[in-house]
Formats: C-alpha cells, structure tokens, sequence
C-alpha cells in the first residue's frame, strides 16, 4: 500500500515536470530574436553558434571557447527525440545496485539513434540528485557497442525518489536534456519537496576552498554572474573539456541546470583561479548549485544554495 501511494505522488509529480524545450537552444533563440530584430536574413544567416553553448556565437567560423566545440551556422529547429530510461531490477532498492538503460529514438523514423557527437569529452552525461538534494552524481552511461543503448551501473544510497538528467548531442541533431524520475525503495521514504536554507558561504572541497562572490542580485530570468573563487589560486586544469561544469537544482526539482564558466579569451580563465557563470534561474526560490573543477589532478565538487526573487 505504501509503495501503491508512493506511485501514485510519483505520476503527480511527473506531470508536473513534464518535458520543456531545451533551455540552451531556447535560449539561443530568443537572445538570437532580439539581437537581430532589425536586421536583414542576410546577417541573421550569418550567425555561427556552439550546439552546446548558444550564448556563444560569431560572425565567422571557428570552436567555442567554453567547451571546444566547431561553431555551425545558422539556428536549428528544436527537435526533441523521444527518450526512455528503465531500471532493472524495475522495482531497485537502496543499497543495492541497478542498471539504468538509457533509449533514444530518432524523432521521425522511430529508430534507435546510435550516432552521437562528443561533447565534453564523452557521448552521454548524466547527473543523478536525490529528492533531498543531499545526493549528487555526475557520470557517464556506456555502451557494449555502437549497436546497443547507453547503460549505466549505480547503487543509490537511500530510499526515495531520484531525478536523472541526461544530456547528449545526436549526430545532426539538437542537445538534448531529458529528465526522468527513478524511485528507490527500501525502506521509508517522503515526496515532499526540501526545504533549502540559503548557503553562500565559503565551502571546502576535495583539494581546495571555494568562495562565491555575486555580481548582483539574484533575479529570476535575469542573468547574474556567480564567480567561484578558488584557494589555493593555482593547479586549475581542465576537466571534461571545460575549466568547469555547473549543475543547479530548483528545491523541488521542476528545474535542472546544467552550464559552463562563461568564455574566456582564448580560452584561458581572467586570472586563472576564478570560475564565472553567467546564469539565469527560471524561477524564484533556493537553488543547490553544485560546481565541479579539477585542480592538481583531483577532481573537486562544492555545493551552495543560492536564493532566488521574483522580479519587482
């Protein structure tokens, strides 16, 4: 009965959630729209954007300097392809392993895609949080062979609901960032949204300290840098393609985030010890924002919450 009820708070919150287009591309397009609002179709034909990051463009050729990437002309259609995640065993527990198969269909044929471009240095990416926000994974799904679907082998800690975020690039397509709910059983477990305190605090991580610094205040559906200071100032090195990676996390978790420092000249940090994101949170409310960067051949991973108004 108990598991019963648990699904049925499940399919709530999952029409709730429902898939929205990908915040990257959409973004793109409306920065794109106002940028070129009265220009002709011949400079907005003109435009080079990253697929991964489409804040970045140029009037020429050449890669992205956030995450590498060969800039490609002109905005495409967002296309979503359908997707499925399944667990086996269906029904996981806590503290036991299960296999997440992760199924992506082409969206006008209905076949399985099996080309995907690299982005960050890998094919697929997936970042796992629980619903109390106290458990946090980014990975990397495999695949037996080109044929076969992306899996991924992973015990979860304790009980409850997990939202999975995937994010991949398919071969002449869009990025893609689908979401799906796995529910843990195992024992007890609540649906009820945390409740986050906000935390700016200077964090430690694995080989370093953390501070985070505003460039204003935080404004939803305003852009706001969030610079991550880092102590000691020097081992930086690159990590999957990029000086960082960034994942923020609404409390309820209706909104997930994935992004990278903002570009940087040539490719290399201002003062090399400083990590910038230019992010804009879609809703009000306390964010956990979790930063990732390798320092000295250590990868290090700090959290803060971060909380967000409604515009005035």
């Amino acid at each position: 009965m108990a598991r019963f009820a648990l699904i049925l708070a499940v399919i709530a919150f999952c029409v709730l959630t429902a898939a929205k287009p990908d915040p990257r591309m959409q973004a793109a397009i409306e920065a794109l729209t106002a940028n070129h609002a009265h220009q002709s179709p011949e400079d907005v034909d003109g435009s080079f954007y990253c697929p991964m990051d489409p804040d970045i463009r140029s009037l020429r050729p050449g890669t992205c300097p956030k995450c590498g990437m060969t800039l490609v002309d002109g905005i495409p259609d967002i296309v979503d392809y359908p997707f499925e995640m399944t667990a086996a065993p269906d029904a996981p527990v806590a503290g036991a392993p299960v296999r997440l198969t992760f199924a992506v269909r082409d969206p006008e044929t209905g076949a399985p895609v099996r080309q995907f471009d690299t982005v960050h240095e890998r094919l697929y990416h997936v970042f796992l949080v629980s619903q109390d926000l106290s458990f946090f994974v980014h990975t990397h799904p495999e695949r037996a062979s080109d044929t076969d679907d992306f899996h991924l082998d992973v015990t979860l800690p304790r009980p409850g609901l997990y939202r999975v975020l995937s994010d991949f690039l398919p071969h002449g397509g869009t990025p893609q960032l689908p979401t799906a709910t796995l529910i843990v059983g195992g024992g007890e477990a609540t649906l009820a949204p945390t409740t986050l305190r906000p935390d700016l605090s200077a964090q430690a991580s694995e080989n370093a300290r953390v501070e985070l610094s505003l460039s204003g205040p935080v404004v939803a559906r305003q852009t706001t840098g969030l610079e991550f200071r880092l102590l000691p100032g020097d081992g930086l090195e690159p990590y999957l393609g990029a000086w960082g990676h960034m994942l923020a996390a609404s409390a309820d978790l209706i909104d997930m985030v994935h992004g990278h420092p903002a570009a940087t000249r040539d490719g290399v940090l201002r003062d090399g010890k400083t990590l910038r994101f230019d992010m804009a949170f879609p809703r009000a409310g306390v964010y956990r924002v979790w930063v990732q960067f390798q320092r000295a051949g250590v990868v290090n991973t700090v959290a803060f919450n971060i909380p967000v108004t409604e515009p005035t």
